[in-house]
C-alpha cells in the first residue's frame, strides 16, 4: 500500500495530516478565509503602580494604653518602644497607622485588630 501524506482542513486554522485513501467518501468543508483587520496603531493601558494599603487604629474609649502597646508587640511584633509610640499617636492624634501593604494584607491586618477589640481601618495610601 502506497502512502501519499495531504493535509486536509478539520476547523479553521487547524489542519490534519491523514495517508491517502484512509478518507475515502468524507467530505471535508471549504475552509474559511477570514481579514483581520488590525488598528493603525495599537493602544495599551498603563496600569497605575500598585499603591500600597495601610491599616489604621484608631482612638476608642474602651480599650486600655496598655493593652493597645501589647496589642501592637503581640500581633505587629513590634518593640515595646515603637508599639509605645503607635499607641500615643492613637491616644492623641486619634489614629495612626500600624502597618503597610498589599490590599490582602491590610484586610488581613484588620481583621485581627477587630478580634482584638479595637477599631481599624484599611485605605489607600496616597500622599
Amino acid at each position: 500500500m502506497q502512502h501519499d501524506d495531504r493535509c486536509y482542513p478539520l476547523f479553521v486554522g487547524v489542519t490534519i495530516s491523514v495517508p491517502r485513501g484512509s478518507m475515502d467518501g468524507v467530505t471535508s468543508p471549504a475552509p474559511l478565509e477570514t481579514e483581520r483587520t488590525e488598528p493603525a496603531e495599537e493602544v495599551f493601558a498603563v496600569p497605575e503602580p500598585d499603591v500600597p494599603w495601610v491599616t489604621i487604629v484608631h482612638n476608642d474609649p474602651v480599650n486600655l494604653m496598655s493593652y493597645v502597646t501589647y496589642v501592637f508587640q503581640t500581633y505587629f511584633g513590634y518593640s515595646k518602644d515603637k508599639a509605645t509610640k503607635l499607641m500615643m499617636d492613637v491616644h492623641h492624634k486619634g489614629r495612626a497607622v500600624v502597618s503597610s501593604g498589599s490590599r490582602e494584607e491590610m484586610e488581613r491586618d484588620v481583621q485581627a485588630m477587630h478580634g482584638y477589640g479595637l477599631w481599624a481601618t484599611l485605605q489607600q495610601d496616597r500622599k
